[in-house]
This record gives C-alpha cells, structure tokens and sequence, in this order.
C-alpha cells in the first residue's frame, strides 16, 4: 500500500487539504490529526482535494464523517472536490454522497 501525503493549504477559515496516496487503516490516523488541528484552530470550511487520492476504505471514510460532524456542529462543512475512483463508488454505494455537499472546485471553495 501507498502511503499518504497530506498538504493543507489555508486561507482565513478555510482550508484545502489535498490528499495524495492511499486513505485507509495506516494513514487515516494523519489525516485524522490534521483535520482536528483545523478545526480547533478556527477552520469552518474544509475542502477535501481528492484528486489524487488512489485509495479510500472504509476508516478513511470514516475520518471524513467524524470531520463533517465536528465542523457541522459549529456550523461549518466539510466539502469534496475531485471526487472519483474508489472514492465515489464509496460513497454512492454506501449513500453517504449526501452527506457532503456536492463536488467542489477548491479554488472556488469558499462561495
């Protein structure tokens, strides 16, 4: 398995995170770490670029509900932008593409 790198790149509140690399069991927990920092440090939209991203399972899925809960409850979201791959078989077969707001472009990210 790949491993994961995870690039944030911030303006005001919010931020992108491009992720590139495989997100699962191994590496969920970093992102997982990164994700918490932003959104005690203030980060109300976070934009998950995952363009890149080869691989998804179901823990990596999970880091990214826990993050839109977090960020929901103190009126934020957790968007996706480049979603594809495993990424959205994931979500279209579990039906959690409902939970996030429609495919983004991150650098419009903040309309």
């Amino acid at each position: 398995m790949a491993g994961l790198a995870v690039e944030v790149e911030r303006a005001g509140s919010t931020a992108v995170v491009r992720l590139d690399g495989d997100l699962d069991k191994l590496s969920s927990p970093l992102l997982r770490e990164r994700l918490t920092e932003l959104i005690g440090d203030g980060c109300d939209i976070v934009v998950i670029d995952a363009g890149e991203l080869g691989f998804c399972d179901s823990s990596g899925l999970w880091v990214l509900l826990e993050a839109q809960r977090a960020l929901g409850r103190q009126g934020g979201s957790l968007r996706l932008a480049h979603v594809h791959g495993v990424l959205r078989r994931v979500l279209d077969v579990t039906g959690l593409s409902a939970a996030f707001p429609p495919d983004v472009d991150p650098g419009t990210a903040s309309g």
